[in-house]
């Protein structure tokens, strides 16, 4: 069978934080069987079509003592795609082959003559070592690093871990091991590692709720209850968590929670925390809209509120046959930059861009020129502002304004500390009021800026700004 199961780590939390490879495996993949604790948002990334299946769906019991059933259902349900000639990701959080059960998943695959590929992820450790400031290795401090686990098999018997070469000079890094962090702070204690011994834990690492915090052996445990740290969670132990003093850079920066669905912002003095508060799906039944696509040629312009009008304006019109030859004679008219590019990807060059981006930018361009008349077809979302259309038919124009897409807010939002945050930054009307829904007013000490007039009409109406 020319086929194979990928065995692919996800990375530590954050979705972009997987490799180049595994994207691209996880966007070809069929059926992608998840981890739990992977982040929703990084399955946006598979096709349409893709079966999405997670472990918990498999073995209902997270907990279940018998680890070896879990592995074992998990490793039947990919042999049967498999064999079904399905192309298979097992999607495990962090790095496949740390703390990751990866061997007992394989056995029965091996058994099976299943061919596979492992390919490696950025495990927690290493993710929470660098968004902590403190490096696991130190020419100082320490010169070798050991991942220990803070849950052994408890079925297994005697503890494979000697606490006693554990207290050695390095850096000791605990996976899963909030729960037991007493003990085994006590058991290194005894062992000979002293009361002012340094610890860091570093609590869902890469995520927008990444919490730090700071200790010894002395006072840790207070710290932890005081702070209602639970797991995921990274610690840890050694003389680098010293450097978090100086090198804490994701403390020091400024933080900005953008809300829209803009890629990442780079190279900028300020972090961006990226929380898309809006989410583009299409239509269930694209009939009308097909229908009205077909008699597009009758146009005298096509304008283009968003990209994600171009992006379904063009998948629906090669659905149903035709091509950008069918718009030969039409006028197109792109809200700004972005939509102008992505007309672009499908090999159209926009007539009109307005030199301010947005609806308003659009009808003041537009008032330069004679539209009296001119029938105009506004492909666009199901909370779009009317404001465009309205504004076009004062100019005695005729609007056909059609639904091509949803526009929704994402399911899985995030419990977040907003005293983190310096600023918070509105991209759309539909953001700020999925914004109030799900987290009600930010705090008053937070910089509230938007992007767009009718995005900050819709910030004051809420009370947002002063």
């Amino acid at each position: 069978m020319e086929n194979k199961v990928y065995f692919l780590g996800a990375g530590p939390g954050d979705p972009n934080l997987i490799t180049v490879k595994g994207l691209e495996i996880l966007r070809q993949a069929d059926v992608i069987i998840y981890d739990y604790l992977v982040d929703k948002r990084i399955l946006n990334n598979a096709k349409e079509s893709a079966e999405l299946i997670c472990c918990d769906e498999i073995v209902t019991d997270r907990k279940q003592e018998n680890l070896s059933i879990r592995d074992y259902a998990i490793s039947q349900l990919i042999i049967e795609e498999y064999e079904e000639g399905k192309k298979v990701v097992r999607l495990k959080n962090g790095d496949p082959s740390i703390f990751g059960r990866l061997s007992q998943e394989l056995e029965p695959l091996v058994k099976r003559k299943v061919d596979f590929e492992i390919v490696p992820g950025v495990t927690s450790a290493t993710a929470a070592s660098c968004l902590s400031g403190i490096p696991l290795t130190d020419r100082r401090f320490a010169s070798s690093c050991v991942f220990v686990t803070g849950h052994e098999d408890p079925n297994k018997g005697e503890s494979l871990l000697d606490w006693n070469c554990l207290t050695k000079e390095g850096t000791l890094v605990l996976y899963m091991a909030v729960k037991n962090l007493p003990d085994i702070i006590e058991k290194l204690i005894k062992a000979g590692k002293s009361l002012d011994t340094p610890i860091a834990i570093i609590q869902n690492v890469s995520l927008i709720n990444q919490k730090i915090l700071i200790g010894t052996f002395k006072d840790i445990i207070h710290k932890v209850n005081e702070n209602n740290v639970v797991a995921p969670a990274i610690i840890i132990i050694g003389n680098v968590v010293k450097l978090n003093e100086y090198l804490d850079w994701l403390n020091d920066a400024r933080k900005i929670l953008f809300t829209g669905i803009s890629k990442e912002r780079f190279f900028s003095k300020a972090i961006y925390f990226h929380l898309p508060l809006i989410k583009i799906e299409p239509l269930e039944d694209y009939t009308e809209f097909s229908a009205l696509l077909k008699e597009i040629d009758k146009y005298d312009w096509i304008v283009f509120s968003s990209r994600y009008g171009v992006q379904y304006f063009f998948e629906t019109l090669f659905k149903i046959g035709f091509d950008t030859r069918y718009l030969k004679g039409i006028k197109i008219a792109a809200i700004g930059s972005s939509t102008k590019n992505r007309l672009l990807d499908f090999g159209v060059i926009a007539d009109l861009v307005p030199k301010v981006e947005s609806s308003q930018g659009l009808i003041d361009e537009f008032s330069k020129i004679d539209i009296s008349g001119k029938l105009i077809f506004l492909p666009r979302s199901d909370l779009s502002d009317k404001g465009l259309s309205v504004g076009l038919e004062k100019q005695s124009a005729k609007v056909v304004s059609a639904i091509a897409y949803r526009n929704v807010i994402p399911q899985d939002l995030p419990d977040i500390d907003f005293e983190i945050f310096d600023e918070i930054m509105f991209t759309s009307p539909s953001g700020v009021r999925n914004f109030i829904k799900r987290y009600g007013l930010p705090p008053k000490n937070i910089k509230i800026s938007c992007i767009g007039d009718v995005t900050l009409s819709e910030a004051r109406k809420w009370n947002l700004l002063d």
